[in-house]
């Protein structure tokens, strides 16, 4: 009941009900053990008095024996009185007892003769007792209680002897109530005496609780009362008499009741202090408790709350520890909303705080100022990370912020993932302001970073969308300055662009071209097509290059420049020159042996670190001999992981697989990468072909690329020769094969066959012109 009664209340009741319930059972033990302590040192003390009150009795009746004893003896043995008692003389027997009964008080004094009779008493029932008496007073006692006409006496007796015994002489004290009430008076105690036989003591004695040896407690009436019952000895030993002292345990308590109202007054009133006092208590320790409550719920919903520390108990210390964990708490959340919201490498802002930033700046303006959202990202850092390390590239990522955040120090720069920074600048005045952020920023880049050691130098690419003018919402400023940085990056490295609507439609056009191709690739939407190397030495055919063609369902033939970038920036450009490889491969089985297929791969294709897998299955799975393949790859392969590059490259030709270098003479030719590589083939880039006929410097750079190739052990071949007189040029300055429109276009899979048979009439004419 307690249980289920204590959680449904407040702790204030709680606490105040424990104390008072506690109270209440230590007084009501105190009450009951002081009762019971009550009632055992009265029955003590009335024990010891009744002990008392019966050694008294005994006294008195000893002192009275004595005196009716002696002169008992004196009358018995005083001859006249024998003599009459001897002839019988009852006058004279009579005379001389009622001399003594009023001499010593005697209420009752006869003489028992040996033929039975009594003189001196005229009670019918004692003189028909004699025959009695005389075997009660012949049993030789002296003294005792007798039993006369229904009632007890104490007597004594002296024999009569002359010299014979002639009779006895009885003395006797009745003990009626009056007696006994006289005897009670001497008693320490106000006790009721009397003397009964033992089968009349009352049955109370028989059942009651013992309470010491002679001693026994009973009720009676509604009354507790303690009773004493004393053998007493008796004239014959008959009837076994009992001096039963009786004295009321109610009365003697009732002296002791003033003492329990007391205590039970002194309960009340400790009980009433006890609720007070524990319910301040209890409002002393719940107040602070309800401020810590009322503090932890501010807390759960989010505000900063503390608890005022009254005192150095518990409660303070607790009060304390709550506001240190709240101190923690906001600490943590601070740090945590700023980890949330920060770059962790630069401690810049985030993503996501930038575009907090950059709403509220919008809000601000209202769209009657302008503001700058510039995205930039660092050109070259991939290479930088790889083979200087990420550790390294790091560092670069925070120089470039602290520059940034030192030379723009009126803008909001934050870090939005790898080498991409975004930076927002309000109040720019007009377009020459914005032409000055530009050149401000990628003028941060012309001195060089001093990384661990390393003097780094890169440039950035910017794209910068302007509010109002180019959109007030968050997403589509960011996206708009994305889209101008993307174009950027397209024009050049180290340079910025503004956003233009027309980059809108472009990158819509881009993002439905790359979905396209995605689904070319699934439905082999693409085709093979192949365009014809032949060799002027030999004047034939030696090889057929690969190129892929896109028959769009919607938009037709779609050349290869104007999906080829795109495939190769989405990464899609690996599943389609893997396809683009098979299909060549089966191609070629099918012509003549000494006719090679010449593939090109994307430097894509190259960090995909499957490739020479991919080229031996394609081999495999055709059936073709490895030489009889020939890879043709650009020179921006070598811009990154050159080292892997090149064990690429040797582990094909290991295997008989040919690679040529192709657009010879354009980006970043060097020699070193020729001397790094044995390439069996360099393709001189059309763009030098087509000024053969215009420009003298033209023939003398193919004369040095062939005498270079020669020199190194490697064939030739010109792209793009539409003329006859160009093929004369190339045959003199030593080229070892043409490739163009001169011989043909690019031709289907299904149309190789036939056109071989057709250029081999050509070849004939070729051999003729010769």
């Amino acid at each position: 009941m307690i249980r289920a009664w204590l959680p449904r209340h407040s702790l204030t009741s709680r606490i105040t009900a424990i104390y008072a319930t506690l109270f209440v059972i230590a007084f009501a033990a105190v009450i009951g053990i002081a009762s019971i302590g009550i009632d055992t040192y009265v029955q003590r003390q009335l024990v010891k008095e009744m002990g008392a009150s019966a050694s008294v009795f005994d006294r008195i009746w000893r002192e009275r024996y004595d005196q009716m004893a002696s002169a008992g003896r004196v009358l018995a043995a005083d001859f006249g009185f024998r003599s009459a008692v001897a002839v019988d003389d009852a006058a004279t027997i009579e005379s001389a007892l009622d001399s003594l009964k009023t001499r010593l008080d005697i209420p009752v004094a006869f003489v028992v003769t040996t033929d039975g009779r009594v003189i001196g008493v005229d009670d019918a029932a004692i003189q028909a007792r004699a025959d009695t008496i005389w075997n009660d007073l012949d049993g030789g006692a002296e003294s005792g209680i007798m039993a006369l006409g229904g009632a007890m006496f104490g007597a004594v007796a002296a024999p009569i002897e002359a010299p014979d015994r002639i009779g006895w002489l009885v003395f006797a004290q009745p003990l009626n109530t009056a007696d006994m009430a006289d005897f009670a008076k001497l008693s320490p105690i106000p006790v009721a005496a009397s003397v009964v036989r033992a089968d009349a003591l009352p049955a109370m004695l028989r059942e009651g609780t013992g309470v010491a040896d002679n001693e026994v407690k009973a009720r009676e009436g509604g009354e507790t009362a303690l009773y004493r019952a004393t053998p007493l000895a008796s004239f014959g030993g008959k009837g076994e008499p009992h001096l039963l002292l009786r004295y009321s345990l109610t009365d003697a308590l009732a002296e002791y009741r003033p003492m329990l109202w007391i205590l039970a007054g002194t309960a009340i009133a400790g009980l009433l202090l006890t609720l007070i006092g524990s319910w301040l208590v209890a409002r002393g320790v719940v107040r602070p408790v309800r401020a810590l409550e009322a503090a932890a719920r501010r807390v759960s919903l989010g505000d900063n709350a503390s608890v005022a520390v009254g005192s150095e108990d518990e409660l303070g210390r607790l009060a304390s520890t709550f506001n240190f964990m709240v101190e923690a708490i906001v600490e943590r959340e601070t740090r945590i909303t700023h980890i949330a919201l920060h770059d962790t490498l630069t401690n810049l802002p985030n993503r996501k705080l930038f575009r907090e930033q950059l709403d509220q700046a919008l809000r601000r303006i209202g769209g009657r100022g302008k503001l700058a959202v510039v995205y930039l990202d660092l050109d070259q850092f991939k290479s930088i990370n790889d083979t200087l390390g990420h550790p390294t590239g790091d560092a670069l990522l925070r120089a470039v912020a602290k520059r940034l955040a030192e030379d723009l120090d009126r803008a909001i720069i934050a870090r939005l993932g790898g080498d991409e920074f975004a930076v927002m600048v309000e109040d720019v005045r007009g377009d020459a302001d914005f032409n000055i952020l530009a050149r401000r920023i990628t003028g941060i880049f012309d001195e060089v970073f001093d990384i661990e050691g390393h003097k780094l130098r890169t440039a950035t690419s910017i794209g910068i969308a302007v509010a109002p003018a180019d959109g007030m919402d968050v997403d589509q400023l960011i996206k708009n300055a994305d889209l101008a940085l993307y174009r950027a990056k397209q024009q050049g490295r180290g340079t910025y662009r503004f956003f233009e609507p027309l980059m809108d439609a472009q990158a819509r056009a881009r993002r439905d071209m790359e979905a396209d191709l995605r689904t070319a690739i699934a439905e082999q939407q693409f085709e093979v097509h192949f365009q014809p190397l032949f060799n002027l030495a030999r004047k034939e055919i030696s090889a057929f290059e690969a190129l892929v063609r896109w028959q769009h369902p919607v938009r037709g033939l779609i050349p290869p420049i104007e999906f080829i970038p795109l495939a190769e920036e989405t990464g899609l450009i690996i599943p389609i020159g893997e396809w683009v490889l098979r299909e060549a491969c089966r191609q070629a089985i099918t012509w003549p042996e000494d006719i090679r297929v010449a593939v090109n791969v994307s430097p894509v294709q190259f960090r995909n670190t499957g490739l020479n897998a991919i080229v031996l299955q394609a081999l495999t799975h055709a059936g073709l001999a490895p030489d009889r393949l020939e890879l043709e790859i650009t020179e921006s392969l070598f811009i990154e992981n050159v080292e892997a590059t090149l064990a690429s490259l040797h582990a094909l030709r290991a295997i008989g697989v040919r690679v040529a270098l192709d657009d010879f003479g354009t980006g970043y030719s060097s020699l070193s990468y020729l001397r790094a590589f044995p390439f069996d083939k360099i393709k001189i880039d059309r763009s030098f072909i087509v000024d053969l006929l215009k420009e003298d410097g033209s023939t003398a750079i193919i004369r040095s690329i062939t005498a270079l190739a020669d020199a190194l052990g490697m064939e030739t071949t010109a792209e793009g020769v539409e003329e006859v007189e160009q093929v004369d040029i190339l045959r003199e300055q030593g080229c070892s094969s043409i490739q163009g429109y001169l011989l043909s276009k690019p031709v289907r899979d299904d149309e190789v066959a036939g056109f071989i048979r057709q250029l081999q009439s050509r070849a004939d004419a070729f051999r003729a012109a010769a």
